[in-house]
């Protein structure tokens, strides 16, 4: 069976290699005769596991030594609670750009425990733009400014984060781990849900400067206490320990690729042939204002919903899957992740040069 090239927002392609040392390796680890799948979370065999992917994730992503590395359960909607459950602490307040559904829904969320403020919104052009700050916009009580970098559904980016002065900057990078390289010294907390880039659904990574912690409410559940969850190397209780697994194995690929500065020139590649064909086309538009593109999710429309879905229809036919826009937007999105080949969208590009002459 030929594999298809995979444009889904997540859970998204991993890279083939990964798949088949995993699939490798399924019945038999490394010797111990049993597979990762079966292991207990307290064994030598899976302690190794986890702190190798910790490692190689402090390796590539140049982690200081004064940050938490969590390898946590319940996606990164989960943590828009434990947010400002362990962070809105001192005076109850949370300022946040909103530049997609995530975003917001993390505003909605910290508004239930304390005064969450709307600092700037893209909503007025449904979302195809960041907004502009200025460190004067942010209230210098907040206890955190939130922001999420990537926005999956929209396709926007942030192209230089936000000026926000002293207060502490936490952000949610689901869309774009480790697909380019970022100063973590920056934020107060980076974290993403792994069906992204890094590993299957099922494992959300949290990385915490250690003086963040240990001022959660008195009503943070156990389960969402970072605190807790640090002092126990994340096995206060049984973690995904497949995809952590898994997580590793991708990792181990990104370094065999030359790391994150190789992963990210090769993306800027892809992103720039898709992009470069969108400008160029007289059929399909990019939706997004152009110094705010992602180079992970691309959305584009043709302006005509039937040839839209005829578009989507007959891609899906010819090996090219999961294009469809998101349901609040419309139109197609591809999203080009560290998985896909150049191959893939080089590819996707010929399929609609050829569908954009034989529909003109």
């Amino acid at each position: 069976m030929a594999r298809v090239y995979n444009f889904s927002a997540g859970p998204s392609m991993l890279p083939e290699e990964v798949l088949k040392k995993a699939a490798a390796e399924m019945l038999d680890y490394e010797g111990c005769g049993q597979s990762v799948m079966e292991m207990s979370h307290r064994s030598k065999t899976f302690d190794k596991i986890i702190k190798d992917a910790e490692q190689l994730f402090r390796e590539l992503m140049n982690i200081p030594d004064n940050y938490k590395v969590l390898f946590l359960q319940g996606g990164a909607s989960t943590q828009f609670a434990a947010i400002p459950m362990n962070f809105m602490n001192k005076n109850k307040k949370a300022d946040f750009i909103i530049t997609g559904q995530w975003a917001k829904k993390a505003y909605q969320e910290a508004a239930k425990y304390g005064a969450a403020r709307a600092v700037a919104s893209s909503a007025d052009k449904t979302f195809s733009y960041i907004p502009k700050t200025t460190a004067a916009d942010f209230d210098k009580d907040a206890d955190y400014v939130y922001i999420c970098m990537n926005n999956t559904i929209y396709g926007t980016k942030f192209p230089e984060l936000p000026e926000v002065g002293n207060i502490p900057l936490i952000a949610d990078v689901s869309s774009m781990f480790l697909s380019e390289p970022v100063d973590v010294s920056k934020f107060a907390v980076i974290y993403g849900g792994a069906q992204k880039n890094i590993a299957p659904a099922g494992l959300t990574v949290v990385i915490i400067r250690e003086d963040m912690l240990g001022n959660e409410m008195d009503i943070t559940p156990t389960m969402l206490n970072y605190k807790i969850m640090a002092e126990n190397d994340s096995l206060y209780n049984t973690p995904p320990c497949y995809t952590i697994y898994m997580c590793k194995l991708v990792l181990e690929w990104i370094k065999e690729q030359g790391g994150v500065e190789a992963v990210y020139a090769t993306n800027v590649k892809k992103a720039d042939i898709l992009y470069n064909y969108l400008d160029s086309s007289s059929m399909f538009s990019s939706t997004v204002a152009k110094e705010d593109r992602s180079l992970m999710n691309v959305p584009f429309v043709t302006g005509n919903e039937e040839l839209d879905a005829k578009f989507v229809k007959e891609a899906t036919a010819a090996g090219f899957v999961n294009l469809k826009g998101h349901r609040s937007v419309g139109g197609m999105r591809a999203s080009i992740y560290n998985a896909m080949p150049v191959e893939g969208v080089e590819k996707l590009v010929e399929f609609m040069k050829e569908f954009e002459k034989a529909n003109s």
